[in-house]
């Protein structure tokens, strides 16, 4: 086993499922409260990085029979192909994967006793519940057709609302009506991530979203979901000039009208994927920004 072997399995790059949430959180918290704590962001950042390396070895391990059967491996999906390909046995990734998810449990409850966060471990339990039901039996729900629900709420509730209780220390408060969004953006990135993995679901008999609607709907459907989506963050959370409006979800629609182009069925797929997915990432990015840096005024769950 390299080290190569293990990076690879660590898949980096789609950790961009997983900060942009967290980051987005800490700015609603900010723009709640006028405070940014550095040491709970980067709690709150660690915990997303114990979060995703548990997500990555425990689903090749639970999905390591699928995925030998997938067509190739992409930047977005087919999981690492550690274990297909023969670069690290199974019994290692799984104990990679207790390993993460151990120092996951104990690192949140250390850093919640001694930072007055005590929910931490409550969110450390959501996030490996939700991943267990997510790959694992009797569950198993990304095989059954319910993997765009579970991703829709780790993604898009869990992990933004994690980011505000690190900041504020009360999730009474939260904004979850701008939560909304967001839930139907990471339900929207399930989609997307499995269009690639479409033929190799297939056969391996996994229900995923483009298997059960076929892939010209699922690319249609996703990017009706990533434009309604990137549309309600205008209508929810703090109000900003037409200026930040325009620079919040400019960058974000500009890529769903790339994605577009590449929506037709025998059209390439992944850059109907990288821009659709894109769009998700960038509306995080410039959200948070516009939240920590921009004026703006106070509506909906923010000012309750």
């Amino acid at each position: 086993m390299s080290v190569g072997a293990w990076l690879r399995a660590a898949r980096p790059l789609a950790h961009a499922n997983i900060a942009p949430p967290i980051l987005l959180g800490q700015a609603f918290g900010f723009a709640s409260t006028g405070t940014f704590d550095p040491i709970l962001a980067s709690v709150a950042f660690g915990f997303g990085v114990l979060d995703h390396l548990t997500i990555v070895f425990a689903n090749d391990y639970a999905d390591r029979e699928s995925d030998a059967l997938a067509d190739e491996r992409t930047i977005f999906s087919g999981g690492s192909r550690v274990i297909p390909d023969g670069l690290i046995e199974p019994r290692h990734l799984k104990l990679a994967a207790i390993g993460a998810a151990a120092t996951l449990v104990i690192g949140s409850a250390v850093a919640g006793f001694l930072l007055g966060r005590d929910l931490l471990p409550a969110f450390a339990a959501a996030a490996l519940a939700l991943l267990y039901a997510y790959s694992y039996e009797p569950f198993r729900l990304s095989y059954r057709g319910y993997g765009e629900i579970v991703q829709g709420l780790g993604v898009g509730l869990v992990l933004p609302l994690l980011g505000w209780y690190a900041q504020t220390g009360d999730v009474t408060r939260a904004p979850y009506d701008a939560f909304a969004p967001l839930v139907m953006l990471a339900f929207a990135s399930n989609i997307l991530t499995a269009l690639p993995d479409h033929a190799g679901d297939a056969r391996a008999a996994k229900r995923s979203w483009p298997v059960r609607r076929g892939e010209a709907r699922a690319r249609r459907d996703a990017l009706v979901l990533v434009g309604v989506g990137v549309a309600l963050a205008t209508q929810v959370g703090p109000v900003f000039s037409m200026e930040w409006t325009a620079a919040i979800v400019g960058p974000p629609a500009l890529a769903v009208l790339l994605a577009f182009g590449w929506m037709k069925e025998g059209r390439p797929v992944l850059p109907f994927v990288t821009f659709a997915a894109g769009a998700i990432t960038v509306l995080h990015v410039a959200w948070s920004v516009a939240l920590l840096v921009a004026d703006s005024r106070v509506r909906g769950a923010l000012g309750a």
